[in-house]
């Protein structure tokens, strides 16, 4: 099992990103949320424009957007721009 390293005095403990933490029900609700809401738009856009598809790319732009969503939330997505910036505070102490 590792250990989790003691928070500084300065660390806000709300602004730190959770490293495999967190309410799965929350990560559960982004998903059916970006489903049901896109979903939802695709249906009004297929009654609208005539046709039959677009409920089924929502659906999907919604689970994708969900996803991401909490992939985003929980820390889980890094972007190499900020492991690139890591590297050179680390290079620099």
């Amino acid at each position: 099992m590792s250990q989790q390293e003691p928070l500084s005095a300065g660390t806000d403990p709300e602004q730190t990103p959770r490293q495999g933490g967190g309410d799965p029900w929350q990560a559960f609700g982004y998903v059916v949320a970006g489903v049901a809401f896109y979903g939802f738009l695709g249906w009004l856009l297929d009654r609208w424009w005539g046709t039959s598809f677009l409920v089924a790319v929502g659906i999907l732009v919604g689970a994708g957007l969900g996803i991401y969503m909490t992939l985003k939330r929980y820390g889980l997505l890094g972007t190499p721009l900020d492991e690139h910036q890591q590297r050179r505070t680390e290079e620099r102490e």
